[in-house]
């Protein structure tokens, strides 16, 4: 059987995505592998408390590095450098890394080639087990770059494991938003659910998120969180669903014990069983 990969996300932060995801994981009928692909913030492990089973770098873009012993202190690098990566220092070039865009445009003008572009970590991504399966996790150092690249790490050794188990399904925690990190998450997935909220930026939000999957070829389908917080809210949402082809799966009410939950570090599955029945037949359904 092969395995499918469901990613949860959202046009923004705050709808109970990840909330959302871990009940969905306590509730699986299915032998199932996690994964948090919201490596900018990710907080999926809060609530799900993975045993750790390892924990490896992640080498992003290459960056410069000054071999100090050689510099002459010129100053052509700090000259070129666009972006304040490099300045002269004690008559010694240094480099921040946290600038440095990778143009290699201070390398090639150093007169004695003393500057080299090196392999740079910029975050760290982890394997652990939880309760409900194995995960697979990350988080970008601040300022990191190659959010995307990261996603598509922790997605693939993701489907390793689940290859490898004989699980029958992924579940994504995607990353929030239309940029590169969530185009890393729902590209190639078999489904995406987009959680939303009833308001004005809900709405718009679900929409662009819901263009994205179409430009990607994913299939998605809509989870409204927080429902009862505005009644014309969710019938805007519930309509928007129905004019743009999403399959409208669950309403979700505020209730006040997931966020007591959430505030202890545990997962709402309790609280929200009755409600999520219908995306696992949905799910299972694909």
């Amino acid at each position: 059987m092969k395995t499918k990969e469901v990613t949860i996300v959202s046009g923004k932060g705050g709808t109970g995505k990840t909330s959302i995801t871990a009940a969905l994981a306590a509730l699986s009928p299915l032998g199932i592998v996690l994964c948090d692909a919201d490596v900018d913030a990710p907080d999926l492990e809060i609530l799900l408390h993975p045993e750790p089973e390892g924990e490896f770098p992640f080498m992003g873009m290459l960056t410069a590095g000054v071999d100090t012993d050689r510099c002459t202190g010129c100053g052509k690098c700090e000259d070129v450098c666009r972006f304040g990566a490099i300045k002269v220092t004690g008559g010694k070039a240094r480099v921040d890394k946290n600038f440095c865009e990778g143009c290699s445009a201070c390398a090639l003008v150093c007169p004695v080639k003393c500057i080299a572009m090196e392999d740079t970590r910029q975050g760290t991504w982890f394997r652990g087990m939880t309760e409900h399966g194995p995960m697979v996790h990350a988080r970008l150092n601040p300022g990191g770059e190659n959010s995307g690249m990261l996603v598509q790490l922790v997605r693939k050794v993701a489907k390793e494991i689940a290859e490898s188990s004989g699980a029958g399904m992924i579940l994504t925690d995607g990353p929030p938003g239309i940029a590169c990190p969530a185009i890393s998450a729902i590209t190639g997935a078999d489904a995406a659910l987009i959680v939303t909220e009833p308001t004005m930026s809900g709405r718009h939000d679900m929409l662009r998120i819901a263009d994205l999957c179409r430009r990607f070829g994913t299939s998605a389908a809509v989870v409204l969180n927080k429902a009862d917080l505005s009644s014309e809210g969710s019938r805007k949402i519930e309509e928007a669903c129905r004019e743009n082809g999403l399959p409208f799966l669950a309403s979700i009410p505020f209730i006040l014990d997931v966020v007591h939950a959430v505030s202890q570090a545990r997962i709402p599955s309790k609280e929200l069983t009755t409600h999520l029945e219908p995306i696992w037949r949905y799910l299972q359904g694909m």
